[in-house]
């Protein structure tokens, strides 16, 4: 496993090329460029060539992790009047 390398994230089946490697606590991170997230090198295997989408850093921005979304949601939340709702449900 090196810089460079396709793998695959096993339980999503998330594919990147390998940007960089770290070693922690005794366990091997493995950052991959599709989400620019760490991955546990226990759980990537090689990836082929055709399951790789390569993404372009305006794209990457524009996904930005759904912080975006989620900013998005706290401003509407912050704007809704909840003084005069009641809970109600089964129980």
């Amino acid at each position: 496993m090196k810089v460079g390398d396709l793998l695959k994230y096993t339980p999503t089946s998330t594919v990147g090329k390998v940007t960089d490697i770290r070693e922690r606590d005794g366990k091997v991170w493995v950052r991959l460029d599709f989400t620019d997230l760490y991955y546990d090198a226990s759980l990537l295997i090689p990836a082929d060539p055709s399951e790789y989408i390569a993404v372009s850093f305006k794209e990457r921005k524009a996904y930005d992790g759904g912080r975006e979304a989620l900013e998005d949601l706290k401003r509407e939340l912050e704007e809704v009047d909840t003084s005069e709702m009641m809970p109600s449900g089964g129980g």
